[in-house]
């Protein structure tokens, strides 16, 4: 028998797994261009021309062609703003888990201290405890904090403390620096000090060889957790539920409010232009773990 034959099952099996896993991406993606306005038969792909339009009772050609619902979904304004809000909730939230994820790591890794080991379980809490136990956790906190600083202050109107914006980075921040701090963590494990003990012999002080020295070569594992913690902000709906408020609404809270409407193809485009986001980071982050290599 020939070592290098692959089993037909085997090759069956792995085309099976991948159905599986990516069937339900294709057909979104394939919907995305469905020439019907709603979004429960498939009535075709839109033709060059695009679906018919009506202008001021005329009728006209949509312009976009087969990216119909994608020139749609550009159009809706309440899209735009949810989207504005997951980005800048996501690139806030990742710039803060990055530094504190960083640091922690730094400390769990080379210092000893009477809480070290309760401290290197805490980080597990977040990660292994359902998201909406946490949600409803993070809920409560703020609820109370705020009303117990609302009664305090004599804060009234618009000055109370409520939930918003600033409630969710806060949550995502929570749920992204125990990840960040452990993939940091998995870098410093093969970390040879002989280059920082090099550095300082040689004149530099402790910072500079923090700038110079250490922190490029921990570069990849920060950015890969910065990676990690972006998706997962992006992607995040049990914590954003609970703990947005008006003028905060994200991609994942908006999409699922659809789900009251008829939904439109525009969803599937909306879902496919995130998929391609999520795609490239990915690619992004494969890259650089090459060049390391």
């Amino acid at each position: 028998m020939n070592p290098h034959r692959r089993s037909p099952f085997i090759l069956l099996a792995t085309i099976l797994v991948y159905i599986f896993l990516y069937a339900p991406i294709v057909v979104l993606v394939v919907y995305s261009f469905n020439a019907s306005r709603t979004n429960v038969l498939f009535e075709g792909f839109i033709t060059k021309f695009g679906p018919v339009e009506t202008v001021d009772g005329n009728i006209v050609q949509s312009p976009c062609g087969p990216f119909h619902w994608f020139c749609d979904l550009m159009k809706n304004k309440e899209v735009m703003s949810a989207a504005g809000n997951t980005l800048t909730i996501a690139f806030i939230s990742t710039i803060t888990s990055v530094i504190v994820g960083t640091l922690a790591a730094l400390a769990l890794q080379r210092y000893d201290f009477r809480l070290k080991s309760f401290s290197q379980v805490a980080l597990y809490i977040p990660i292994v405890i359902p998201e909406i136990v946490m949600g409803i956790g993070i809920l409560v906190l703020f609820s109370q904090l705020f009303s117990f600083l609302n009664s305090s202050l004599n804060l009234t109107g618009d000055s109370r403390l409520a939930l918003g914006l600033g409630t969710v980075i806060v949550s995502h921040i929570s749920f992204s620096v125990p990840f960040v701090t452990l993939v940091v963590q998995a870098r410093l494990q093969g970390f040879d000090k002989s280059f920082e003990e090099a550095a300082m012999d040689l004149g530099a002080n402790e910072l500079v060889t923090f700038w110079r020295v250490t922190l490029p070569m921990l570069l990849p594992g920060i950015v890969s957790g910065g990676l990690l913690a972006f998706t997962l902000s992006l992607d995040d709906f049990v914590i954003t539920f609970f703990t947005n408020g008006p003028g905060s609404t994200t991609l994942p809270i908006y999409v699922y409010g659809l789900l009251r409407r008829i939904i439109t193809p525009q969803v599937n485009a909306l879902s496919t232009v995130w998929i391609l986001i999520i795609l490239l980071a990915v690619l992004f982050l494969q890259r650089l773990q090459s060049r390391e290599t």
